[in-house]
């Protein structure tokens, strides 16, 4: 059971065309329920709301955020409110929604349920990434899905030399590597050829992008594992790119080191439809038995 609701936020993809009206309907709603509503400063803007808070402190003045948009809101919400133990349900307005579990025919439904406490979270683990350059001082990330390696506009397949815990794993000859928690195993993971991790065992998944040698495959680590990745290429530059939204150049020499964050954020889950189901639904796997 979840605890008490007396100030709901809400973020909202501003590019999507009916974000405005379902901010609007879930705001009122709420409301008249009773609830103050916050909202995010991109979302009230459109609205011209009174009642907009900066979206990184967003998550210090509610009891409850709602979001909105596909999985990438959800991925920026998740990287902005890092650390904070309020929970977040996403609400579906794009295509595939891993994380966004509520379609927009259950807004109401499920938020009765939410309301009443009939709701549960899954704790997301994410990890922290430092990048480690010859000509600046490293810089520090944090990604709820990925880390992703690609050789960018290089032609040919870029070499990277692996390390789990300090301990050389293997030098990587393919087109990239993931680096992926168990909420990102349904993201580009998935698209290469990784596992499906349940969100909820925690681990570290890393997954090489169209390897020359046919026999690296996938591996899951304990999530206590330190992961260092090294760029060997005589080409110019690579490039890293973090939940899909962040993109950094990286040259031969350059090291990324992954591990396990402090920091979580808690999704709340479907009132309707277990992990399971989400998977068989969204992945056409057939129906039911």
């Amino acid at each position: 059971m979840g605890k008490a609701i007396g100030k709901v936020g809400i973020i909202a993809n501003v590019t999507k065309e009916s974000a405005v009206e379902y901010t609007c309907r879930l705001r009122d709603w709420l409301v008249h329920k009773g609830l103050e509503v916050l909202l995010d400063d991109e979302i009230a803007v459109k609205i011209d709301s009174a009642s907009a808070v900066e979206g990184t402190k967003l998550s210090a003045a509610v009891d409850l955020i709602v979001v909105f948009g596909g999985d990438g809101t959800i991925l920026r919400a998740g990287r902005s409110f890092r650390g904070c133990e309020v929970p977040v349900v996403g609400i579906n307005l794009g295509g595939f929604g891993f994380m966004t579990v509520v379609n927009l025919n259950e807004i109401f439904s499920a938020m009765e349920l939410i309301l009443d406490g009939a709701y549960t979270t899954t704790r997301r683990m994410m990890l922290d990434v430092v990048m480690e350059t010859g000509d600046s001082v490293p810089r520090e990330y944090s990604v709820l899905n990925d880390v992703v390696i690609t050789r960018g506009n290089l032609s040919g397949m870029i070499n990277l030399e692996t390390f789990v815990n300090d301990r050389y794993l293997t030098t990587f000859k393919a087109d990239g590597l993931i680096v992926s928690t168990p909420t990102g195993s349904t993201a580009y993971s998935l698209s290469a050829g990784g596992p499906i991790v349940i969100p909820d065992l925690e681990s570290i998944i890393i997954n090489p992008i169209c390897p020359h040698t046919l026999t690296n495959r996938p591996i899951m680590l304990p999530p206590y594992s330190d992961v260092r990745v090294v760029l060997l290429t005589n080409d110019e530059s690579a490039a890293a790119t973090l939940d899909g939204q962040i993109s950094e150049i990286i040259r031969s020499g350059d090291s990324i080191h992954v591990s396990k964050s402090n920091y979580y954020i808690n999704l709340i889950d479907s009132p309707h439809r277990d992990y399971l189901e989400i998977l068989r639904t969204k992945l056409g796997w057939g129906g039911s038995p």
